[in-house]
């Protein structure tokens, strides 16, 4: 394993080449290519042998690795994670403007903090379908600006805050006085194709600034998507660097999915069947009965892992009194007596124990009992496959921010403690 800061810059890069979730798929499964691991096409016979693979459904990504003595009920270590950040997604007709202003009709993905999305150079990237099938995947450079009022003509906005209609005042200028461009033709410029070819499309925006690492000790990291890809990069690290059949008596999983800011109800979401599809083909492949499958699975335990919350130390009242997490103070352990995590004392003692074993330090987190927290994929997994399921993730502030502050130590700490857990 490199060292905290060659960690951090794998992640920058990874967060740089992964700007929508069809991006960060793609970027992981160019990633596990490199380390031998084989693709697996859905409407293809399942490859049984041994070694690793992976698979793409939309923006979502299953990696898995077969030991060589892998039996019917041999247990999973499963990885769970989602490549989706909150951001806007480019509507149908999206070419609008008024008062000689070119913008663009965006719907909002998810929960962004709005207001964060001001004043920055933004691009658009994502999926285009074709008129002949294919699919290809775009990204721009810095071509748009959610511009926000001066405060000569908002004086009050430093008192009242910044107040936001979702559609009155998101759409993004990306030109003046050129009626004749549209948006359509730009994206299949960048793929060296014609508009008329673009028959369907899942484009998002996200925020071009590059990633930086910063503060008198070098201990911040700052980039956006920090929510979740921090975890999908860990989860990548952590099978490809584990050593071929050296990952226990288990078989190891990463399951990254798409849809988590929505909700997670789609084909390629948590409540979607792609994993316990690739789970029932793998142990029918190793000529699992029904009842072995379900022997392999009550053994079996599955880390989900998302951002969390860092204490914030302008706002201390929002959090837990007791319970207050930092940055660098290793990942975190989520709890919650509702079960929005699925974290029980079950689970919480295997990830201490994965902990220990690389010694990494690890931090509760719980919710103040005033403000009810958000969820994961974690009860949905939980719910679907029915192993116990724990829930982690590196803490940040400005969560849900087009921009996300992280702590230097934690996305490695992650990564070593999930290599830890593919093992025990």
């Amino acid at each position: 394993m490199s060292s905290a800061v060659d960690h951090i810059r794998d992640l920058a890069d990874f967060v740089r080449d992964a700007p929508s979730s069809f991006h960060a798929a793609a970027e992981g499964a160019r990633r596990l290519s490199a380390a031998g691991f084989a693709r697996q096409d859905e409407s293809e016979p399942w490859d049984r042998s041994a070694g690793g693979h992976f698979l793409i459904r939309d923006g979502a990504l299953i990696a898995w690795w077969v030991p060589s003595d892998a039996a019917p009920t041999t247990p999973f270590r499963i990885v769970g994670a989602h490549t989706d950040s909150p951001t806007f997604k480019l509507k149908p007709r999206p070419d609008i403007g008024r008062l000689g202003w070119q913008q663009l009709g965006m719907e909002v993905y998810g929960g962004p903090l709005l207001n964060s999305w001001l004043d920055r150079e933004l691009g658009l990237a994502g999926r285009l379908v074709l008129d002949d099938g294919s699919e290809a995947l775009v990204k721009t450079g810095p071509i748009m600006r959610i511009p926000q009022l001066a405060i000569h003509l908002d004086r009050a906005v430093n008192e009242d805050g910044v107040k936001l209609d979702k559609q009155l005042h998101t759409a993004p200028v990306w030109s003046v006085s050129h009626p004749e461009l549209n948006i359509l033709d730009h994206l299949a410029d960048q793929i060296d194709r014609r508009r008329g070819d673009i028959v369907g499309y899942d484009i998002v925006a996200f925020d071009t600034a590059a990633p930086a690492l910063f503060g008198p000790r070098q201990e911040f990291f700052a980039a956006g998507r920090l929510d979740n890809l921090s975890s999908v990069h860990a989860g990548l690290t952590a099978l490809i660097d584990a050593d071929g059949d050296g990952r226990g008596n288990h078989i190891p999983v990463l399951a990254a999915f798409d849809h988590e800011e929505i909700g997670s109800s789609s084909r390629s979401g948590a409540s979607g069947p792609v994993l316990a599809d690739v789970l029932t083909r793998i142990m029918t492949s190793l000529g699992a009965t029904v009842d072995q499958q379900h022997r392999a699975l009550a053994g079996s335990y599955c880390l989900s892992a998302d951002a969390g919350h860092a204490v914030h130390p302008n706002y201390a009242g929002r959090h837990d009194p007791v319970n207050q997490p930092l940055l660098n103070g290793g990942p975190l352990l989520k709890i919650n007596a509702n079960q929005r995590y699925a974290t029980d004392a079950r689970g919480a003692a295997l990830w201490r124990r994965a902990c220990r074993q690389v010694g990494v330090p690890t931090q509760e987190f719980v919710s103040n009992n005033a403000i009810p927290c958000g969820s994961t994929i974690g009860p949905l997994t939980a719910t679907r496959i029915g192993i116990t399921t724990i829930d982690v993730g590196i803490p940040l502030l400005s969560m849900h921010s087009a921009r996300e502050l992280a702590g230097v130590e934690d996305p490695r700490s992650l990564a070593l403690a999930m290599g830890a857990f593919f093992t025990l």
